[in-house]
């Protein structure tokens, strides 16, 4: 990446090298640099047993980056890196891999966090307020591997983000232009700190439906009120949320399925894949914004949603799904 996408900007580079205080020293002697700050992102690669749920949809090889958050070797990553990985190793830019256990995965945010087994003899990166990151600020996206492996770029917009995966963000980061090894990677403030963790690569970061080729990071804020949940126990003290196993996308007159979780709730109620669901309890829907904040306003995991669709032979059906606890499908545990 040794072209204009892997060059810092000027304005950029000032700020990470001007204001140490905001990103705290190791050491009264050793000031932060442009290289201790990048420093922090660290290669990841994890393996997931073939038979894993999500083998065929992600792969059994993944591999992405992560940031050391403290000095400890906590490291933060987007969760769907690690999700059932069987092993996962850390590298830091010309360090041999360390071995890492799995803290967490947390799917309402969609980070996963781990620890490295010995010191990766990086300097953490602080974190940032992703709140007050607004459209037009400069910012630098960066990956494992140094300065040849960051870009500079712009914050667009902050906005909702609905995944097919029924997974939701209130307030998701978007950039221009797009680094081309997204996973984990870190979106870095003019102070050298951390503001969100790369999830996506999406085609209209700028505004819905308007093409502008970026990425999407999960805000660092988001980490905050449940750090301590997830160090202690592998997932966030929140009552988890009513999940049905459906792929879907949007189209005219409803949600289009593309696909249903082996063994999920709504494969269980019959659900096939290429129908379309046109309203829960009777009422339309159009988007899966609505779709999802419909259904995790029902209640816990458990509780019944009651579908009207076209099944793909161009039947209307009423489908009763009842919900499940997606953390109890993948076989997820909790350490307390």
């Amino acid at each position: 990446m040794k072209h204009l996408y892997a060059v810092f900007s000027c304005a950029i580079v000032a700020a990470l090298i001007s204001v140490p205080a905001t990103v705290p020293p190791a050491s009264a002697a050793e000031p932060p640099t442009i290289e201790s700050v990048l420093g922090a992102v660290v290669a990841l690669h994890a393996e997931i047993p073939a038979d894993a749920r999500t083998a065929e949809s992600l792969g059994t090889e993944r591999d992405g980056h992560a940031v050391v958050i403290d000095s400890s070797g906590l490291a933060l990553t987007i969760g769907y890196l690690i999700l059932e990985a069987e092993t996962v190793t850390l590298a830091a830019a010309g360090g041999a891999p360390v071995s890492a256990e799995i803290l967490a995965y947390d799917h309402a945010t969609g980070f996963g966090l781990l620890r490295a087994e010995r010191p990766l003899k990086v300097r953490p990166m602080a974190l940032s307020r992703s709140a007050l990151a607004e459209d037009g600020d400069r910012v630098v996206v960066a990956g494992a591997g140094g300065a040849d492996q960051a870009i500079t770029a712009q914050i667009v917009s902050r906005r909702s983000f609905a995944g097919y995966w029924e997974y939701m963000l209130d307030e998701a980061i978007f950039t221009v232009p797009p680094h081309p090894i997204f996973g984990g990677a870190a979106l870095i403030d003019s102070a050298g700190r951390l503001l969100g963790i790369g999830s996506l690569f999406v085609n209209d970061a700028a505004a819905p439906g308007e093409f502008s080729p970026g990425n999407m990071f999960v805000p660092i804020d988001l980490l905050k009120p449940i750090l301590a949940d997830l160090i202690a126990d592998g997932r966030s003290s929140a009552a988890p949320r009513p999940w049905l196993g459906l792929y879907t996308q949007e189209a005219p007159q409803g949600l289009f399925v593309s696909r249903v979780a082996v063994d999920g709730p709504a494969q269980r109620a019959g659900i096939l894949p290429g129908s379309l669901v046109l309203a829960i309890d009777g009422r339309p829907i159009r988007t899966l914004e609505s779709f999802y904040r419909e259904v995790w306003a029902m209640g816990a995991p458990g509780v019944t949603v009651n579908l009207t669709l076209i099944d793909p032979t161009g039947e209307p059906r009423e489908v009763a799904v009842v919900s499940g606890d997606r953390s109890d499908w993948l076989g997820l545990k909790s350490r307390d």
